[in-house]
């Protein structure tokens, strides 16, 4: 991880810690529901729109494309300076530079109006998810905590059967490969590629995995990020209260 290799580069005088979105006060208070989020100290340094965003590609974020070797070399050395500043006693210009005033990540309130090509082909709509809880799962191929979601996702399809609805939309994904996975997973998820268009839909995605849940009406009932320890229960719990609606 990038960041471990900055502060490893300082000998002892600074240190690492990670933090899961649910169980992270910092980032409660800037308001940041996406990931990845970079604080040094109780300064926010890097917001997730910095990484860039999938539908918007390289327009956007000021370490974009992330792939980029030149990108991430940029990260660095930002933020070996963000931290020297602090360790000099400025972590007030920082705060400044920063602008920490707090600023929301807009996941949609409601089952957006997309279409997708099926990998098996046929055609997934947003229109042909109502009457039933749906979970919008984005995902990609280079993704390993992807995969774990997407097996756990295939063993709550087969509990709930007909009442639940699985999509599976994969990003920045090589459709070959897309497919190959597909055909080796639960036959219960529906499964496409996303576009820019799909993505931007959902409030775009600034990383995966990204899971949306909606109730049997279309409307949102948890936006989950990343694959916390307890990712599961927590879906489990939002389904139930569903249930109980």
């Amino acid at each position: 991880m990038l960041v471990q290799e900055v502060v490893a580069s300082y000998g002892g005088r600074v240190r690492f810690a990670s933090e899961n979105f649910g169980a992270s006060p910092l980032a409660e208070h800037f308001g940041v529901t996406r990931y990845p989020a970079v604080f040094v100290d109780d300064v926010l340094v890097a917001r997730p729109r910095d990484f860039g965003f999938f539908a918007e590609g390289e327009k956007s974020g000021r370490y974009t494309p992330w792939r980029n070797a030149e990108s991430q070399a940029k990260f660095k050395k930002d933020l070996a300076r963000m931290i020297d500043l602090v360790l000099a006693g400025g972590k007030e210009m920082l705060r400044t530079e920063r602008a920490e005033a707090p600023g929301a990540d807009g996941a949609p309130d409601r089952l957006p109006a997309f279409e997708s090509d099926d990998l098996s082909g046929g055609r997934i709509s947003a229109a042909d998810l109502r009457g039933r809880p749906v979970v919008v799962e984005f995902w990609a191929t280079w993704c390993p905590p992807c995969r774990s979601t997407l097996a756990w996702l295939g063993e709550l399809k087969k509990r709930r059967g007909d009442r639940l609805d699985v999509v599976a939309l994969a990003v920045e994904s090589p459709e070959a490969e897309a497919r190959k996975f597909a055909s080796a997973s639960s036959p219960g998820i529906r499964w496409a590629i996303a576009d820019a268009q799909t993505a931007r839909a959902f409030g775009d995605v600034a990383a995966v995995p990204t899971l949306f849940l909606f109730d049997a009406e279309g409307r949102s009932a948890g936006t989950f990020y990343g694959a916390p320890p307890d990712l599961h229960e927590r879906i489990e719990k939002a389904l139930a209260a569903l249930d109980a609606r």
